[in-house]
């Protein structure tokens, strides 16, 4: 099995930054894309932003320019650095991987990090 963790998530004041870290963990598994979404209280998940195994990145109109994904060398873990945060923001945020088991493809949530845009 394939375990994803976010953190980074709090409050902080419009204008302000956060960057979020998703990390996954256990053994005999690859990952391949990797992305970031978010859900808002009463809305529905939206992706935010995606990043390939060869670092092309993706992101949604609503966050180009402020926010940015990245992942590590040894592509196990994800990064959405935030700038110029607003209320609008305010949301759970989530991690989601493309993971090979062998053969086997999944498609692998975190439990979410909470970020909170408000003054």
């Amino acid at each position: 099995q394939v375990q994803l963790a976010e953190s980074g998530g709090n409050l902080v004041q419009p204008g302000g930054s956060l960057r979020l870290s998703c990390a996954a963990s256990g053994s005999g598994f690859s990952i391949y894309d990797m992305a970031w979404y978010r859900q808002a209280p009463g809305k529905q998940r939206e992706l935010v932003a995606t990043i390939t195994r060869r670092g092309t990145t993706n992101y949604a109109d609503f966050v180009k320019g402020r926010f940015a994904i990245s992942r590590d060398n040894a592509k196990t873990t994800a990064y959405l650095q935030m700038n110029s945060l607003e209320p609008e923001d305010t949301a759970v945020y989530y991690c989601n991987a493309e993971i090979y088991v062998g053969l086997r493809r999944y498609d692998a949530w975190g439990q979410g990090t909470q970020v909170t845009v408000s003054s």
